[in-house]
C-alpha cells in the first residue's frame, strides 16, 4: 500500500507543477477555448489539460508499472492507445481554437483503432465465470472484439459528452478510477491496481484547476483521454475474471456518463440531428437539463457526482458480496 500512496502522491504532485506550465504555453500559443453564443464563459480559456495529463500519466506509468515488479508488457499497448487518443484530440481541440470544426470520421477512425489496438495486445472482453457451473464461458471472438471496441469508444465519446461543466468529467473519472482502484486491490491485480492509482493522481492534480471557477480545460484530448483509459483500466482489471454479476461493476462505476451518452445519442438520432454535433437549441445533456430547469451549475454539478458517487458504491458492495 505504501506504493500506491507514493504513486498517487508523486502524480498529483507533478501534475500541479505541470499544468500551470502548460497553461502559459497554450496562452502564448492562443491554443485556447473562446467564448461563443454556446459556451458562456468570459475569457479564453487555455486548453492544455489533456496534454499534460497525458505526461503525467507517462511518467507514472514508466516509472511505477514498467519500473515495477510484476510489470505487464501489454500495458504499452494502454500507452499506444493513448498517445493516439490525445493525438487526434489534440487536432481537434486546434480546429476549434481557429474556429474551425475537425471532421468526425477521422476521430472516430482512431478511437476504433486505439481500441483495436487494446484488442490486439488481449486487453478485451472475453467472458465471464458462470456462478452455477464455476466455469468460465468464453464469448466468441468476433463478439469479443465488438465489445471491446464499442466499450472503448463508448467511453470516449460519454466522457467527451460530460466535459460541459467545470470540474464534472473529472470528478466522474476520479470516482470512477478509485472504484477501479479499489476493486484492483480486492482481486490482487497490481498492474491495474498502479494504472488506477496513477489515473487517480493525474485527474486529481488537474481539477486543483479544473474545479469552478476552472483556469484551464482538458478539451477534447483531455475527456478522449479520461474515457480511454478508465475503458483500458477496466478491461484490464475489472472484467477479468468476472462472474455474471461483477460485470455490472464497470457499468455501475461509470453509469451516469454511460447513461446520459445513449440517452444523448437516442434524443438527437429522433431528432434527426447528428448525434455527434453539440447543438444550443436542443440541450440535452444531464447537466444543462438540470441547468435549465433553475439549477445553479454548483448544485447540478454536486447532485450529479453524489449520484455517481451512489453507483460506485452500489459496484463495491456488489463485488465484496458476489
Amino acid at each position: 500500500m505504501p506504493r500506491y500512496m507514493l504513486a498517487f502522491v508523486v502524480i498529483f504532485i507533478l501534475m500541479l507543477i505541470i499544468m500551470p506550465i502548460f497553461s502559459k504555453l497554450a496562452e502564448k500559443m492562443d491554443f485556447t477555448d473562446k467564448p461563443t453564443e454556446r459556451k458562456k464563459h468570459k475569457l479564453p480559456m487555455p486548453l492544455s489539460g489533456g496534454m499534460a495529463m497525458f505526461v503525467a500519466f507517462s511518467v507514472g506509468f514508466f516509472v511505477f508499472t514498467v519500473g515495477g515488479y510484476t510489470f505487464d508488457p501489454v500495458l504499452f499497448a494502454v500507452l499506444i492507445g493513448a498517445a493516439l487518443i490525445v493525438a487526434v484530440g489534440l487536432v481537434d481541440d486546434y480546429s476549434k481554437s481557429k474556429g474551425k470544426e475537425f471532421p468526425v470520421w477521422p476521430r472516430l477512425l482512431v478511437h476504433i483503432g486505439s481500441a483495436v489496438i487494446l484488442f490486439a495486445a488481449g486487453i478485451r472482453f472475453t467472458g465471464f465465470f458462470n456462478p452455477l457451473s464455476g466455469l468460465y464461458v468464453y464469448m466468441p471472438y468476433p463478439l469479443q472484439f465488438i465489445l471491446t471496441v464499442l466499450w472503448v469508444v463508448g467511453l470516449v465519446t460519454a466522457f467527451n459528452f460530460m466535459d460541459g461543466l467545470d470540474g464534472l468529467s473529472g470528478l466522474l473519472a476520479l470516482v470512477a478510477g478509485a472504484t477501479f482502484f479499489i476493486v484492483a486491490i480486492y482481486m490482487g491485480q497490481s498492474d491495474s491496481a498502479f494504472l488506477a492509482v496513477i489515473f487517480v493522481g493525474m485527474v486529481g492534480g488537474f481539477l486543483r484547476y479544473n474545479l469552478p471557477p476552472a483556469k484551464v480545460y482538458m478539451g477534447d484530448s483531455g475527456a478522449y483521454l479520461l474515457g480511454f483509459l478508465l475503458a483500458a483500466i477496466s478491461l484490464h482489471g475489472a472484467f477479468k475474471q468476472a462472474t455474471v454479476i461483477s460485470l455490472m461493476i464497470p457499468m455501475l462505476a461509470m453509469g451516469v456518463p454511460i447513461f446520459d451518452g445513449i440517452l444523448v445519442v437516442a434524443r438527437r438520432i429522433i431528432a434527426r440531428k447528428p448525434a455527434h454535433i453539440a447543438d444550443a437549441s436542443n440541450i440535452t445533456h444531464m447537466h444543462f437539463r438540470l441547468i435549465r430547469e433553475g439549477m445553479k451549475p454548483a448544485h447540478a454539478l454536486t447532485l450529479i457526482i453524489l449520484l455517481s458517487v451512489c453507483l460506485n458504491l452500489a459496484g463495491i458492495i456488489i463485488m465484496l458480496v458476489f
